[in-house]
């Protein structure tokens, strides 16, 4: 289970991590609303390796801020892999940064469907590697209320952040 004193915690390791290797993170967010990029600039410092974030909650944003393709989001809908990695990248290339994380899901407690019930959550990250781009997305599905579920997504995004930053 997620706390506040958690996210608190990761977050200064996070801006720690990536001051010492003079790297920058970006965020996309959809159902973290912004709770990714708020916890990163909680932090003293964060400023030499945040930039922005994007809260793109609704389809329409995703499209306008950062060109996800209005084709992806019908086949595949706004909660899937195919769209965090256009997100992730997006904000990367936008931002300028070296890792750019983004996040998409169903926090609850409407919305879900037997194909993607309340909980899942799809996350990508993007990694400047030269002059090339990694990308790698997975799905999560966590148990809970929506404030949980919120949590535990952005607790995994920067862990996923911190995972990636020697890479």
């Amino acid at each position: 289970m997620a706390d506040h004193e958690a996210i608190k915690e990761l977050a200064q390791a996070l801006v720690s991590e990536l001051s010492s290797a003079s790297k920058a993170v970006t965020t996309a967010e959809s159902c973290t609303g912004g709770w990714i990029a708020k916890a990163i600039t909680d932090v003293s410092g964060s400023s030499a390796c945040f930039a922005y974030g994007i809260v793109s909650y609704s389809n329409g944003a995703k499209e306008s801020l950062l060109g996800v393709q209005n084709q992806t989001l019908i086949d595949h809908g706004a909660v899937s892999e195919a769209v965090v990695m256009e997100m992730a990248e997006a904000a990367l290339n936008l931002s300028g940064a070296d890792i750019g994380v983004s996040v998409s899901g169903i926090a609850g407690p409407d919305g879900g469907s037997e194909a993607k019930p309340v909980g899942t959550v799809w996350f990508a990250w993007a990694v400047r590697k030269g002059s090339r781009v990694d990308t790698e997305a997975i799905c999560q599905h966590f148990t809970g209320d929506r404030d949980l579920v919120r949590e535990l997504a952005v607790v995994h995004a920067l862990q996923g952040v911190r995972e990636r930053i020697e890479s």
